[in-house]
């Protein structure tokens, strides 16, 4: 039916010790992958525990054999693009090409203006974006030294080495919901498109548009992955599940129409269900309550044998 995946938020206490713990559940428990964020810290204080990406990843490569992983998603706004192409190619290698590259524009104004880091205006932001984009892919496809001069950044001669193992070196996967400027960026460099809380039904329509432009690019729909990251409301038992209802502040019904996945077994089945009839293929689950391993326990137990995909 469906694959799914886990999504951690990799700023909201995550250190060694977790990231460890629910790693080997992720590889233990039939999940398909383990994607996290790439921040330094929440929109809105407290700041918590922030496990570095990267470093986390190289981790993961090497002491995992199954799950694949990767950022939702690592920003350009502050990695520097040929950087962040070595590093992936590395780990992609070390993982023996189990690595999604997960990009984007960056999103966040507090950590950028706590870290030093330019956001720029939305404009300029895609621009960036875009350039980045164009040097990562050259970068991981080309055998041959690279020039790029573009406002943001400037290649003479580079070459990405050694080559990575896998020809391309990992997918480059691009979230977002936007038609305007995100679709259009992931029909020309992606090999996934990442939809983002979002209901199958809008997904639907997303990925029509998604078609439209791919086919406007000479490529074949089959080329992108189409996947969806939202949170899961679930508890190993309907106690514990109200208390996560209670912790939220917010109904059912309000969380089930902005797409977060929430019920029990069946519900969530169904949900699901659904988002693979909106041509989903893979679902990244977030699971915020990092500390319940009894409720992930439960969910793989209850819900995984009934999810073909998975």
């Amino acid at each position: 039916m469906i694959e799914v995946a886990l999504m951690v938020e990799g700023q909201n206490d995550l250190n060694w010790p977790r990231w460890q713990r629910i790693a080997r559940a992720a590889e233990d428990l039939g999940f398909v992958g383990l994607y996290r964020s790439d921040h330094y810290i929440n929109p809105e204080p407290p700041d918590k525990d922030s496990l570095e990406l990267w470093v986390s990843l190289t981790w993961l490569a090497s002491h995992t054999k199954r799950i694949e992983f990767g950022p939702l998603v690592s920003p350009v706004s502050f990695r520097q693009p040929t950087m962040t192409a070595r590093m992936a190619s590395a780990v992609d290698d070390l993982s023996g090409g189990r690595l999604t590259l997960g990009l984007g524009a960056g999103w966040q104004e507090r950590e950028h203006k706590n870290y030093g880091w330019e956001l720029l205006d939305l404009p300029e932001r895609f621009q960036r974006f875009e350039e980045g984009l164009e040097v990562i892919s050259s970068l991981l496809n080309s055998d041959q030294p690279v020039h790029f001069e573009g406002k943001y950044y400037h290649l003479n001669d580079a070459i990405l080495l050694p080559r990575p193992a896998r020809p391309g070196g990992p997918p480059i996967l691009i979230g977002g919901n936007g038609p305007r400027k995100t679709l259009p960026l992931v029909a020309r460099y992606a090999q996934e498109w990442n939809a983002v809380f979002n209901t199958p039904e809008n997904v639907k329509g997303l990925n029509a548009e998604l078609d439209r432009l791919l086919e406007a690019q000479g490529r074949a729909k089959t080329e992108v992955r189409r996947s969806l990251m939202t949170r899961l409301v679930y508890g190993k038992d309907e106690a514990a599940f109200n208390d996560k209802i209670k912790a939220i502040g917010r109904s059912e019904e309000e969380l089930k129409k902005s797409g977060i996945v929430i019920g029990n077994a069946s519900q969530v089945v169904e949900h699901l269900g659904r988002m693979a009839e909106a041509g989903v293929q893979r679902t990244m689950l977030q699971w915020i309550e990092i500390d319940d391993m009894a409720g992930l326990e439960a969910f793989a137990r209850d819900v995984l044998p009934q999810v073909k995909g998975s």
